[in-house]
């Protein structure tokens, strides 16, 4: 029995590899191709060549659109959203799995219903909302307010609050605790694998967002980095020797911040799921 555990290891690890070299490759190919002076059409530009590899295409992205405010257009924007989504989704979720209240049960079907809809049929009633009647247009909380609360936050905090056992809360509520004191010091310990799942999820929708800040941002000093990079691609074809390398740099630039990100928090992400699959 070792003997064959043994014999796939070796297979496993290649099969396992070749996994991982297919789908790195794509970054690595966009990462390379953004340093050629030059668009070769070749899978040989991932690696840099001296003498024709360069960074005049990142110099290229920065002197356009303003890599510095741009990215802290996009901070300020997806920290906002970070931070409305989880607050909010813990106090809903919260009260949706432990409060008992009339029309709990027809709440929570609203939610779940309201995660059919998508987000560009709201878009126009939301824009007259938010930029005519509200003069939000041009401002941070322009571009945060649609996206404050995020219903499958509310459903992720839910469903992990229900799986705790009910005697920690009571035991609280008996010790005199409020609500908010039981959320605070018996549920929020408790639900850091949420919060980082959350995070993970919820960082990625407004750091990649094009369409609503494109609507409500006019000022190019207000734009956020996906929308800046956009209108820089559209206007490339004789403002750069290698479009296709801006392209790939603007591409680069927008990906290292998420990539990071879940560098940062894969030990606890990877952590989290063995947690789960442990419990279930």
């Amino acid at each position: 029995m070792q003997s064959s555990r043994s014999s796939g290891g070796p297979l496993r690890m290649a099969v396992l590899l070749l996994g991982a070299v297919a789908f790195l490759f794509p970054f690595l190919y966009m990462f390379g191709e953004s340093l050629q002076k030059a668009n070769t059409g070749e899978l040989g530009s991932v690696l840099p060549r001296p003498g024709s590899s360069g960074t005049q295409n990142y110099e290229a992205v920065n002197g356009a659109v303003s890599l510095g405010t741009s990215l802290i257009n996009s901070g300020v924007f997806t920290i906002g959203v970070l931070l409305c989504t989880l607050v909010l989704g813990v106090l809903a979720g919260y009260a949706l799995a432990r409060l008992h209240f009339r029309g709990r049960g027809t709440l929570f079907a609203t939610l779940l219903l309201v995660q059919t809809v998508p987000f560009q049929l709201l878009m126009l009633p939301l824009y007259v909302l938010v930029v005519r009647d509200y003069g939000l247009g041009d401002s941070y909380l322009g571009m945060i307010l649609p996206f404050a609360v995020n219903s499958t936050a509310v459903f992720l905090f839910r469903q992990f609050f229900l799986q705790l056992p009910a005697e920690l809360f009571e035991a609280a509520r008996i010790d005199g605790a409020g609500e908010f004191r039981v959320l605070w010091r018996v549920a929020l310990p408790l639900a850091r694998p949420a919060l980082l799942t959350g995070t993970l999820l919820t960082f990625i929708g407004p750091w990649n967002e094009f369409l609503w800040p494109f609507l409500v941002t006019k000022d190019a000093d207000m734009q956020p980095l996906a929308v800046s990079l956009a209108g820089f691609m559209s206007n490339l074809r004789g403002t750069v020797d290698n479009p296709t390398g801006a392209v790939m740099a603007g591409a680069c630039v927008l990906a290292v911040p998420a990539v990071v990100l879940f560098l940062l928090f894969q030990r606890h992400f990877t952590q989290t799921d063995i947690d789960s699959a442990i419990k279930g």
